[in-house]
């Protein structure tokens, strides 16, 4: 399944706009064949439609709406003074959400043969209720995607529907190695280490790093899927390690739901621990013996090392600014996605123009990933307190971008040169997401996915596009 956002500006209220061509092209672009897409729309006055794209049919559309719920009429939603805690630019758009109730929130869309299944005159249509707006719709598109090459193959819908089997068993089987080769590491290693390792391993995580080794090894001549589990194996627990040091740094007491290992050990534990699996890590690597690769993974290290320190040295200067969030990211985050993607392509001798593309694929990747991490922190559905970047001073992309801001920069930047309390940090989160900061850092993180999927362009992947460019995109359109 591939995730994404649809964005779109509207000019007016009651307004009817047509989104077929847009969704047409994100088929095509994912490769899907046969499969549906789902639309939801994320606000309450956007509503979808499908029908007839006639201005006439459209202006009878309108009217009908607005005799069925005409503005003005004596809304309770737009008597103020019975409601708490209104903005002072709330508009009034009772008429709006009434008329909301007449279309649909949702909509499910098939696709065969590569294409939208519609009649003749229809297209979708997202009905804006309360415009001018920034909206946006969720998309998702699941079902049996193209693979390189079955296009121009008469049999290329049954090459399709095969490979999207063949992918998704691929998947679970490399998801497999990875857990069993972390599970038996784990076990192998003194309990004062071990266990806490392994609550965190156990705790979950999306596992993209290993995922990235595992696809990327599979480019090359040469492919042996127990050397890159090995290799995939080591990346997380490598992964895992800078967590463990992350959260000490940044005084967290929770990850993926549970205690940190510094909340639940105390700090010298966690650091040892760190420590540990740092060195086994390397020496895993080191033991697969290629040269190539553990030049690469060390490299990303020494990356991830030196960007913790710059990250702690610019606290000081919070928020702090575009240029030196970006070196942060590239060390602490980008490196390691870049090292997991052109150490996998190592492992099975992919030619070098292959490394460097796919090298470069995963630092603006990884670059994406963060700032999508960024606006989670603002989300009150991402799982963890709301804000929680804004009370610990790390840099955060749409924080930046809101004290740049001329009409909400400067309460933002007067709140956190004080004391960050709940109130404050309330307050703050309240302002980032008043501010378009939010849509800035989505469209230039997703501005990089199509930088890191153009990278891949030039080079072959041996039928490993569809998945590598489903991957990135679902990185960055994600909630948690």
């Amino acid at each position: 399944m591939i995730a994404k956002r649809l964005r779109f500006k509207t000019s007016g209220a009651t307004q009817f706009v047509d989104i077929t061509s847009q969704l047409r092209d994100e088929v095509r672009r994912t490769g899907l064949r046969f499969g549906r897409i789902y639309l939801q729309s994320l606000h309450t006055t956007v509503g979808l439609a499908v029908n007839e794209n006639e201005p006439l049919l459209l202006r009878d559309f309108q009217s009908l709406l607005e005799r069925l719920a005409p503005s003005g009429a004596g809304y309770q939603h737009d008597d103020f003074a019975r409601r708490f805690d209104i903005a002072l630019d709330e508009p009034v758009n009772g008429h709006a959400h009434c008329r909301q109730l007449l279309l649909t929130g949702f909509a499910t869309l098939l696709v065969e043969e590569g294409d939208l299944v519609l009649g003749q005159w229809q297209s979708v249509f997202a009905v804006e209720l309360d415009g001018p707006r920034q909206r946006q719709l969720a998309v998702q598109l699941d079902g049996e995607f193209e693979t390189e090459g079955s296009k121009s193959s008469p049999l290329g819908g049954e090459v399709a529907r095969r490979a999207g089997r063949d992918e998704h068993q691929s998947k679970h089987a490399d998801q497999a190695l990875v857990e069993l080769e972390l599970t038996r590491q784990l076990m192998i290693d003194p309990d004062p280490v071990a266990l806490p390792m392994r609550r965190l391993v156990e705790a979950g995580g999306k596992r993209l790093r290993p995922r990235l080794v595992q696809l990327t090894a599979r480019i090359g001549p040469r492919q042996e899927p127990l050397r890159a589990a090995a290799l995939a194996a080591a990346v997380e627990l490598l992964h895992n390690a800078t967590l463990i040091h992350d959260d000490y740094v940044d005084e967290s007491t929770h990850r993926r739901g549970r205690p940190t290992v510094a909340a639940a050990e105390g700090a010298e534990r966690a650091i040892a621990v760190g420590d540990f699996y740092f060195a086994k890590a390397t020496r895993l690597i080191a033991e697969i013996g290629n040269g190539d690769v553990t030049s690469t993974v060390a490299e990303a290290l020494e990356a991830i090392c030196a960007s913790q320190i710059d990250d702690v040295a610019l606290r000081g200067a919070f928020p702090g600014d575009h240029e030196s969030y970006l070196k942060v990211v590239r060390g602490k985050t980008a490196a390691l996605f870049a090292a997991s993607c052109a150490s996998g392509a190592l492992l099975s001798e992919a030619k070098p123009e292959a490394v460097e593309a796919l090298k470069r694929y995963g630092d603006l990747l990884g670059t994406a990933f963060q700032m999508a991490d960024d606006m989670i922190d603002f989300s009150p559905s991402s799982g963890k307190p709301v804000g929680l970047d804004i009370r610990q001073r790390v840099l955060s992309l749409p924080l930046i971008y809101a004290a740049e801001d001329k009409a909400v920069g400067p309460e933002i930047r007067r709140l956190l040169a004080g004391t960050l309390g709940d109130a404050e940090v309330g307050r703050v989160t309240d302002l980032v997401r008043s501010s378009d900061a939010l849509d800035r850092v989505g469209d230039e993180a997703r501005g990089l996915v199509e930088a890191a999927l153009r990278e891949l362009e030039a080079v072959e992947l041996d039928g490993l596009r569809p998945t590598l460019i489903g991957l990135a995109k679902s990185a960055v359109d994600r909630q948690s």
